[in-house]
């Protein structure tokens, strides 16, 4: 596929997911144009209807103040079941193994607490070398607070960040003995690795070890199928490819088989019995699902503009969404390849495109010119990621961007090598 000799006009014209950009607000430079707009990897665009339903959340808080609980026109009491269908069926899980509420990294402190339980003879947490930050304090705080200081240990990878299945798994199979868990990122929010989590997920647990998965960078990217794949837990964000916007609630899955268990758990009173909650019983009695792990009361405007866009997963489909993701980024890495071969550019792609099971992240090193090249792209209205210390994150996500967003990007992105090799 080469992509100037590419029909993107064509592409775009029979492209079945075309009518959803219209669906999105798209940032504009100050001239008004249209940015390419390559990060929904870090935070992805509005959706135009959150606008409307927000304004009647606000609109039903004021004329019936706290009788919008039972009488909002979305109640707000059982508000965060409106997503659950939609969450099932993005994280390919039973509705009763979902649930929207918190944020990604106090979702992991609760889940851990339950299914991080060391012994003498096991206590390792494995994750992944460069492991999102966030992720490695919470490990590293678990570990410590339960008196295993050092029992984080990460998967060693390659000289590019990567991460090969015979590392991985002869990894776990050389410390399954005394690991206790492993917790890793499905997608890696640095190189963009997709890992195999159905067979790497069966893989710990026949070695005894409880398995659970960050999804921030996965879920809304890559199809899961969580629940046949036997995951334990996971937890991920909204505010990426899910386009809940900055800082939106996020989500757990808890595997059915762990459901009515007696497990070690951080309780608050909406994990509790529906049935009986609001007589302010003295002790707790927790709802035989995921909502068993709930705190606090849902927070309906966060919540809110997931109304708007997880319905739009479902709508499209996964068949379509991984279908031009792939072509997407298929494009995308083409064209660096093509132009690296064309001007002799340092360009080192680490993400492990090729693979069936890659998403929308490319990690693009563009060596010793990486910062100006960053910078070029956003001054001629490419919204990209930058990664200390020389990685550029590009993320074509198949809801709003156009084959011709891929276009212009490579365009502008051989301007920039030209600039470079004066």
């Amino acid at each position: 596929m080469q992509w100037k000799s590419f029909d993107v006009h064509k592409a775009d014209e029979v492209d079945v997911l075309k009518d959803f950009r219209s669906k999105f607000y798209i940032p504009t430079t100050p001239k008004g144009n249209e940015k390419v707009y390559l990060t929904g990897n870090s935070l992805g665009l509005q959706p135009k209807a959150v606008r409307e339903l927000l304004i009647e959340e606000l609109d039903d808080w004021a004329t019936l103040g706290v009788d919008g609980h039972t009488h909002a026109r979305r109640q707000w009491m059982p508000y965060h079941e409106l997503l659950t269908e939609y969450l099932a069926y993005i994280a390919g899980a039973l509705p009763t193994e979902v649930v929207a509420m918190n944020t990604l990294t106090a979702n992991l402190h609760l889940l851990m607490v339950s299914f991080y339980r060391p012994t003498k003879w096991r206590y390792k947490i494995l994750c992944e070398t460069k492991a999102f930050p966030s992720d490695y304090y919470a490990l590293q705080s678990q570990a410590r607070f339960h008196g295993y200081p050092d029992a984080v240990v990460e998967i060693p990878t390659d000289s590019h960040g990567i991460i090969s299945e015979s590392t991985l798994f002869d990894f776990i199979d050389a410390h399954s003995d005394d690991t206790a868990l492993l917790l890793m990122g499905g997608v890696n929010y640095y190189t963009g690795q997709v890992f195999d989590m159905e067979k790497v997920t069966h893989f710990a647990r026949e070695r005894g070890i409880v398995v659970g998965w960050d999804l921030a960078h996965a879920v809304g990217n890559v199809p899961l199928k969580l629940h046949d794949w036997g995951v334990d837990f996971a937890a991920w964000c909204s505010y990426k490819y899910l386009n809940g916007g900055p800082g939106a609630v996020a989500g757990i899955f808890v595997h059915e088989r762990h459901h009515g268990k007696e497990l070690p758990r951080f309780e608050g009173w909406w994990g509790h019995s529906k049935a009986t909650r609001f007589q302010m019983p003295h002790d707790f009695e927790p709802i035989s699902t995921a909502e068993a792990w709930q705190l606090s009361n849902p927070p309906i405007l966060s919540m809110t503009p997931l109304l708007a866009s997880l319905p739009m997963f479902a709508e499209a489909g996964w068949e379509a969404l991984r279908s031009k993701s792939r072509t997407l980024t298929t494009l995308l890495a083409n064209g660096l390849c093509e132009l690296q071969d064309a001007y002799d550019a340092d360009i080192s792609i680490l993400t492990p495109y090729e693979n069936e099971k890659s998403g929308c992240q490319l990690s693009v090193i563009f060596q010793g010119y990486g910062r100006a090249m960053f910078d070029h792209l956003t001054q001629h209205g490419v919204v990209v990621d930058w990664r200390y210390p020389d990685v550029i994150r590009m993320a074509p996500v198949p809801l709003y961007n156009s084959f011709e967003d891929i276009f212009k990007t490579l365009e502008i992105i051989e301007k920039g090598i030209l600039i470079h090799k004066k």
